[in-house]
């Protein structure tokens, strides 16, 4: 008897607690009070990190520390749960409901996670029960979000949902009814149906937001977060959406993460807060240098030189000052027939090479490694009178793509072919085969972390040069190239992308339209998910573009290969031209004429603090043994001429740096011999 009376009390106790809650949450039921119906919160965007961040002026918490990576700042949060979190009476002031409809933005950057292992990104959890009543986890390929439902915890899975990459990205998860939506970086929406809707009534009375944990030790957040706003009543995409950074799109953010940390005034030089920079040193040749590297640090090895990127340019922080001396003549690379271009590229852990574009088809085109301070030969590639090789990574594989001009045997059509690098092999190997007509460049890029390649077709049959050029995109699905735009060329020969702040642009340097090679050349802006015309530009037999940034000027430089028309004979004496971006008028106007001979090339490369551009003269209308040119930039002057290099046939200059030194070396389409050129500075 007396154990059932035991059981009978903390029956009625239990009971009792249920009641005093439901009394405490139905008081204020929907926000009803005397004045009317109000909602439980304010709908205005409720900041939860600026809620863990002591106000200006007092002591900084030491569970958390700002960090500064890949161009962006971020909190991350160690130690105690309970500094790192709050009462959800401070945002339900009206009333303890959560509301019914909401959307949540984070911003975050994850490293890897380890399977099965999930993070709290944040959690409410009643105080005295410990129980969950909303949840936001992520784990390396999935999103959840848990709520106490009422007949238990739900819980919603967005699923391929790779959000741990170590890069930035920001989130919006809304929720309507029985509806969840997630938008990844301002991208396509993922939408998921689940049974119920969304409690209306989930009571928040005496519960707490724990930011980064569940109030435990187990699953902790070990990523850093710049963003977390609840926005009631509402899906915050179209506050955030579109924006010109989406991974870094902006609701909310503490203001500590958008300003430099605050250094008081008077004798502490404590920053406000914790203070630290995700800095990682790269040896050896140049790394690129954009807003996500910014702050990173490079140690160039062959200059004794370390530079700090500033998110556009390596601004030197100590640098043993350099000069160009003199160049002399390296080494004589004899390659399988006529070369028509050169690509140079380094594998990681395997070296340096450079990919030859031969004309004869046996033994094909050649590729040859660094080795002991000269190229020596690697591999031999069948290919079809191969004009040009493109060098380029997706993700962690290597491809090297190369342009046939002339189609096989017996063959239906011409055919371009993109090959792997096997790391087990130590070779590349066909991976696929692209139908293009007359091809002379690839060009490979990515925006926004999607892949492309633009092939410049010349011409169909003998005298059809008015054909579309090629924009493909890599498939993550299918994993392999497939089309994604096609534009109106005329003789199209070669393709250039390049970047200034968001923008993104990709020019054709169109020769000839079957009458004449005074046509236009087009610059194209990336809108709206495809190239649009930007700007026309009067070129002359353009065989290529050349982009380069001198401080903060961006320039384009055309070579004007041949003047012809059905008039008259053609010109190869002619004037090829540099472009420069005008901030006001948002185009690029003419810099500077440089005289040349049937230029097919412009090379820009720099040593120490000195900028040059080399050129390549092919022809001048009796010879193919002529001078290429090195410019030097001379500011007001632009560049003028200070080495002339003997060449025979000159198609194209690559420079390249390795621990013996920096180099160039040119292509001869007349002759089996390229020339390895080295710089020698003082």
């Amino acid at each position: 008897m007396g154990r059932e009376r035991e059981r009978e009390g903390a029956l009625m106790s239990v009971l009792l607690l249920l009641a005093c809650m439901s009394l405490l949450c139905s008081g204020t039921a929907g926000g009803q009070a005397a004045g009317g119906w109000r909602p439980c919160t304010d709908l205005l965007p409720l900041d939860f990190l600026s809620r863990v961040l002591p106000p200006g002026g007092e002591p900084p918490l030491p569970e958390v520390h700002m960090v500064q990576s890949r161009g962006a700042r971020g909190l991350q949060l160690a130690g105690s749960q309970e500094a790192l979190s709050f009462p959800a009476s401070q945002l339900f002031t009206n009333c303890d409901h959560f509301p019914s409809e909401f959307s949540f933005v984070v911003t975050l950057k994850i490293p890897r996670l380890a399977n099965k292992r999930n993070e709290y990104i944040f959690s409410l959890v009643e105080e005295e029960s410990d129980r969950l009543l909303i949840g936001l986890l992520v784990s390396q390929e999935r999103l959840h979000f848990l709520f106490q439902g009422p007949t238990g915890k739900k819980r919603i899975t967005f699923r391929a949902v790779r959000l741990a990459d170590n890069h930035w990205h920001t989130v919006v998860v809304a929720v309507t009814g029985r509806y969840a939506t997630l938008r990844v970086d301002c991208g396509m929406a993922l939408e998921l149906v689940y049974e119920k809707p969304f409690p209306s009534d989930l009571c928040t009375a005496h519960s707490r937001f724990y930011i980064g944990s569940r109030r435990r030790w187990k699953g902790l957040f070990s990523g850093l977060l710049r963003q977390l706003v609840l926005l009631p009543g509402s899906d915050a995409t179209s506050r955030v959406c579109p924006s010109s950074d989406p991974r870094l799109a902006v609701l909310s953010v503490p203001q500590a993460l958008l300003t430099m940390p605050i250094t008081p005034t008077g004798n502490d030089i404590v920053p406000l807060y914790p203070y630290e920079a995700e800095v990682f040193i790269t040896p050896g040749t140049q790394p690129p240098c954009a807003k996500a590297e910014e702050g990173q640090l490079w140690f160039n090895t062959l200059k004794k030189g370390l530079f700090l990127c500033d998110g556009r340019l390596w601004m030197p922080l100590l640098q043993e000052k350099e000069r160009l001396d003199y160049v002399e003549d390296y080494q004589d690379l004899y390659t399988n027939s006529e070369t028509f271009d050169i690509e140079v590229f380094h594998i990681p852990s395997q070296g340096l090479f450079a990919a030859t574009a031969n004309r004869e088809t046996k033994p094909g085109s050649g590729i040859y490694k660094w080795v002991d301070g000269k190229f020596q030969v690697y591999q031999n590639i069948v290919t079809y009178e191969a004009r040009a090789w493109k060098y380029f990574t997706v993700g962690n594989k290597m491809f090297l793509a190369v342009a046939n001009s002339k189609g096989q045997p017996g063959g239906e059509w011409e055919e371009s072919v993109i090959y792997k690098w096997s790391s087990r092999k130590l070779m590349f190997l066909p991976y696929q085969t692209i139908e293009t007509h007359s091809a002379l460049d690839w060009e490979a890029f990515s925006i926004q972390e999607q892949h492309f390649l633009a092939v410049a077709n010349h011409r169909r049959g003998d005298n059809n040069h008015n054909i579309d050029s090629v924009i493909y995109r890599w498939n993550p699905g299918t994993k392999v190239f497939e089309v994604n735009q096609t534009l109106e060329t005329s003789g199209a020969y070669d393709w250039e992308f390049f970047s200034v702040g968001p923008y993104h642009f990709l020019v054709v340097a169109n020769t000839f339209d079957g009458i004449s090679t005074n046509i236009n050349s087009t610059i194209y802006i990336w809108l709206g998910g495809m190239f649009q015309p930007f700007q026309y530009i009067k070129t002359v037999g353009a065989t290529d573009w050349e982009m380069f940034q001198v401080k903060d000027r961006y320039f384009l430089a055309v070579a004007n290969g041949q003047k012809l028309n059905e008039r008259g004979p053609s010109h190869y004496n002619i004037n090829s031209t540099i472009y420069e971006l005008n901030v006001i008028t948002q185009t690029f106007v003419k810099f500077q004429d440089i005289v040349t001979n049937s230029a097919v090339d412009w090379e820009f490369f720099s040593v120490g603090e000195e900028k040059f551009l080399v050129v390549a003269n092919s022809h001048d209308g009796s010879s193919y043994s002529l001078n290429s040119v090195i410019y030097r930039w001379q500011g007001y002057e632009g560049f003028v001429p200070i080495h002339r290099l003997p060449t025979i046939g000159c198609t194209d200059w690559e420079y390249f740096n390795t621990t013996a030194g920096s180099f160039l070396v040119y292509s001869s389409a007349t002759s089996p011999l390229s020339k390895v050129f080295r710089l020698k500075t003082y």
